[in-house]
């Protein structure tokens, strides 16, 4: 039975100062949310029209138009759960860590923390105006891999001063990737999508890198943030 209690907290939860005030997001579909059952999260609640034969005390079984009720996708898959959101656990800097300034969009953010479970970056470092990784589309758009990626919101100048790793950065204007040799260890800087990297992280940035274009015409003005740190995260693990 879906009670009154239930659809207050899980609508709230699309707000990132609720999400922060229960300690609690929500997950959508049932693939994902058996990714996360078998991960180290904890479940608090899960809404279901089909049971997971799970403990019978974390699974309320529910109707299609209930789900409705509290999805926040158009159209609702079979299942919600709402989980707890896990302590930040501390960055390691022994490896390659990816960096991003101000990412605001949610399908951007999952896409690139997909890419990080891809190509095995354990630590995703996000300025504080970085989209709140726990917001359900950006959740929604990792497939799983948000439990399998350490995710930290720190004060990003602060964290590049006081790194060892040597930085580099994605802009327009930067070396060709192609002819750069790049190390197994470091931090890659990745900008906002309208504006690029701050110039406040510039300064910061010890290499500049670009993703040099080949079309004729020369006019596409610039790729996808996601697509971007795709290709710069291969020629990362190919060097």
């Amino acid at each position: 039975m879906l009670s009154k209690s239930h659809i207050k907290l899980i609508t709230s939860l699309k707000q990132k100062k609720y999400r922060l005030q229960h300690g609690f997001f929500v997950v959508e579909g049932v693939k994902t949310i058996k990714e996360l059952l078998r991960s180290k999260l904890t479940l608090h609640a899960l809404y279901t029209i089909e049971s997971f034969n799970i403990d019978a005390k974390d699974e309320i079984l529910i109707t299609e138009a209930e789900l409705k009720r509290i999805s926040f996708l158009t159209t609702p898959n079979k299942a919600l759960a709402v989980f707890e959101i896990p302590e930040a656990k501390p960055i390691e800097e022994n490896g390659l860590v990816l960096a991003l300034d101000a990412v605001r969009d949610p399908g951007n953010l999952g896409t690139i923390i997909r890419l990080c479970d891809w190509f095995g970056v354990k630590d995703l470092v996000c300025s504080k105006e970085t989209v709140d990784c726990f917001n359900p589309k950006v959740v929604q758009a990792t497939m799983g891999s948000i439990t399998r990626v350490n995710i930290s919101y720190v004060d990003l100048e602060l964290f590049l001063k006081e790194t060892g790793l040597p930085v580099y950065g994605a802009f327009m204007d930067g070396d060709t990737v192609y002819n750069i040799q790049l190390p197994g260890k470091g931090i890659l800087v990745m900008g906002n999508e309208a504006n690029g990297v701050s110039k406040e992280i510039e300064v910061l940035i010890k290499e500049k890198i670009s993703i040099p274009r080949f079309g004729d015409l020369q006019a596409t003005e610039s790729l996808n943030v996601a697509t971007a740190t795709a290709i710069l995260l291969s020629e990362f693990r190919r060097g």
